[in-house]
């Protein structure tokens, strides 16, 4: 099948409402709450008898864009902006994103953009029938470790949480920071349940360079492998300082959104360790450009999620996959959300998920479901 002739026809978009399993919650409020849907809007991008999905997930806590602007945005902005261009031109139709939503300080809407991306990427691969790493040609590893999260919970209850991710075969955790005083005590509580696991934290921007360095000690001491984001994204003069202070190699993620970011942070010495989030960068175009860049400058690569049901969990897959990222990952949609729309999808066993390997991102999503759950 030949991609020529072409076009994006449709853009559609879904705000489906999934059962939460667990509650979660990171320093900026919480992200999932029991008793309470998780929401997640799907795009369907439609070109001829073709197809693909993808996925945002509004998460206020964490980024400014809730379910109703990612709606609106997707709707009355990139929709028009790329309707009748070539399925083919990822490169265009980001270059059309940014002129639609200027990226300004920010990338402009990432989570809206991820989600009409990565949904390009499943039609390409669909029309072809290759995967996302046949069409990319690169895949270097076949699964991939995840960590189990443990966020919220009381030092008490803990033991509890690490002995749940265990038993379903979790080997690696990671603990969320920044909520409280007891922030230590429960990192203290994650090693003493699992005392020879990998471990790192993640502090959402919830310190200051004062407070990360002297956290840092004490993390050093526990065995944390990574302290990811413990500042402000935008506070690049104290992340430069804390690279040179921390006694945890530190990890960003926020600060990462755009290409140009990393850039700025490899420039001005600043980064250890650069952390792949498919929606927080615009979706799989530009996260592999950053990827890309941080990898020919030396810069130790990790994996994360944005509590992404299915489709966003196959795309960050595919993503990592290709950059052979090897340290446990924080992909958690599994472990919070259910997603009740997807077929045939992820196999996760034994803490591992296998890089799917049919065309597009290789899972299943029942339309039918999709419409009839819809907000």
């Amino acid at each position: 099948m030949s991609l020529a002739g072409l076009t994006i026809d449709r853009v559609e978009t879904f705000a489906v409402p999934l059962p939460t399993l667990r509650p979660f919650g990171v320093s900026g409020g919480s992200v999932a709450v029991m008793g309470k849907p998780s929401v997640r809007i799907l795009v369907k991008v439609t070109a001829g008898s073709h197809f693909g999905w993808g996925e945002a997930t509004p998460i206020p806590a964490w980024t400014y864009e809730t379910r109703e602007s990612i709606v609106s945005t997707i709707d009355g902005y990139l929709a028009p902006a790329i309707t009748g261009r070539p399925v083919w031109d990822l490169d265009g139709v980001t270059s059309a994103f940014d002129r639609a939503i200027n990226r300004g300080f920010s990338i402009g809407s990432p989570l809206a953009k991820a989600a009409v991306d990565v949904a390009l990427h499943d039609l390409v691969g669909h029309a072809l029938g290759l995967s996302v790493g046949e069409l990319w040609g690169q895949r270097r590893v076949s699964s991939i470790q995840l960590g189990w999260v443990v966020s919220g919970q009381g030092p008490a209850e803990v033991a509890d949480a690490v002995a749940e991710g265990r038993s379903l075969g979790y080997e690696a955790f990671k603990v969320k920071i920044g909520l409280g005083p007891s922030d230590l005590e429960i990192v203290s509580a994650v090693r003493d349940a699992a005392p020879s696991a990998p471990l790192w934290v993640d502090a959402n921007q919830a310190y200051s360079v004062a407070e990360a360095v002297r956290i840092s000690r004490s993390l050093a001491a526990l065995g944390v492998t990574a302290f990811e984001q413990p500042l402000p994204a935008n506070d690049i003069a104290g992340l430069r300082r804390l690279r040179d202070l921390s006694a945890v190699p530190v990890a960003l993620d926020e600060s990462l959104r755009h290409p140009t970011d990393m850039s700025t942070f490899v420039r001005l010495g600043a980064v250890d360790i650069a952390i792949a989030k498919v929606q927080r960068s615009g979706g799989l175009t530009l996260s592999r450009r950053l990827l890309q860049l941080a990898e020919d400058s030396g810069v130790r690569l990790m994996g994360s999620g944005l509590t992404d049901s299915d489709i966003g969990l196959a795309a960050s897959l595919h993503l990592f996959a290709a950059f052979g990222i090897t340290t446990p990952v924080d992909l958690n949609g599994r472990q919070f959300v259910d997603s009740v729309y997807a077929g045939e999808t992820v196999k996760i066993s034994a803490g591992r998920a296998e890089v799917p390997t049919g065309p597009g991102l290789g899972i299943e999503v029942d339309e039918e479901k999709v419409r009839a759950l819809a907000l």
